[in-house]
């Protein structure tokens, strides 16, 4: 029970962190938010006017307070561009975003561990070469540009998907599926990539370890050793390496998302920026350390699933 109390009190803190830093970030910036906003041609009135909209003409301490006032109450300002609640432009874009990182993640499982699988067990001989030689292919290959190879091939010339309709999950699961899965794939190529290594070079490892010959001294049928016992400790390292990944795909589809106009996180992030939308950059990206945080805190936990001996 420490275990998961400490790991919570250290999500805590980490939280307290990130929006320590999300405030202070956009606080330390030179000049005039107001003025950076409106331009060199706005007047005293104006700035004064957007400045009480923004809170900045207030003292840093009421500024803190109220950032934390309405971060926890899930209250992150107006955005500018589109007059309404930053939450609500939020929770518009988030589940595309989230479910397209969720379909990249399932990939990476679904493919990368077969193939790690499969090139320990084959080292040295065809299929080991061969999967090293996608997996340098893979990590060659930026997401983006894999993006427009998908749609060149999948959308444009062979026509067995749509490249720019997305349909929401709640209205049709199928056309949503079809929908997403190139710019699914197209996130998860690079991750599988990683996955691959790092699981055949932890298998390798644990192949050569004292218990496994034991347990074949012993008769244990091959497929036991592997997957009762090599697997399983294989997987303690690559669990850690796809928790860091969903936060590099949550990253990574905001660019893939305009790729592919998906109306996710990418276009509003990129809206924001470019009409200077601090309310919303700033709402964004919270969401975006605070949901990298979650997924770490629980590939955190799942180390005392995967290994009860694990100790804090």
């Amino acid at each position: 029970m420490n275990y998961y109390v400490r790991r919570v009190f250290t999500l805590l803190l980490t939280v307290l962190f990130v929006l320590l830093l999300t405030f202070g970030v956009f606080r330390i910036i030179p000049g005039n938010p107001a003025l950076t906003i409106l331009g060199l041609e706005a007047t005293e009135a104006q700035i004064e006017l957007l400045s009480a909209k923004l809170g900045t003409d207030q003292p840093l301490v009421i500024q803190l307070l109220d950032w934390f006032r309405g971060a926890l109450t899930l209250n992150l300002g107006t955005s500018l561009r589109f007059d309404e609640p930053v939450s609500s432009l939020i929770a518009a874009r988030f589940p595309v975003t989230l479910m397209l990182a969720l379909e990249a993640v399932a990939i990476i499982v679904v493919v990368a561990i077969p193939l790690g699988i499969l090139a320990a067990r084959r080292r040295g001989r065809l299929p080991d070469l061969l999967v090293s030689i996608s997996t340098q292919l893979g990590l060659a290959i930026p997401s983006f540009w894999m993006g427009i190879l998908l749609i060149l091939l999948f959308g444009l010339t062979l026509r067995w998907v749509p490249v720019s309709s997305y349909v929401r999950w709640s209205d049709s699961p199928l056309l949503a599926l079809r929908s997403t899965i190139l710019p699914a794939v197209a996130l998860a190529i690079p991750q599988i990539a990683i996955v691959v290594r790092y699981l055949r070079t932890t298998m390798l490892e644990q192949l050569s370890l004292e218990y496994v010959r034991t347990a074949r001294s012993k008769g244990l049928a091959e497929g036991i050793v592997l997957y009762g016992h090599v697997l399983r400790n294989a997987l303690l390292p690559v669990v850690t390496i796809i928790g860091i990944q969903f936060g590099e795909l949550l990253a990574g589809s905001l660019v893939v998302e305009q790729v592919f106009t998906m109306p996710g996180f990418g276009s509003l992030l990129i809206t924001a920026i470019g009409n200077r939308d601090y309310p919303l950059v700033q709402g964004l990206v919270l969401l975006i350390a605070f949901f990298v945080i979650t997924i770490n805190f629980l590939v955190d936990l799942s180390y005392r699933w995967l290994d009860p001996k694990i100790k804090y």
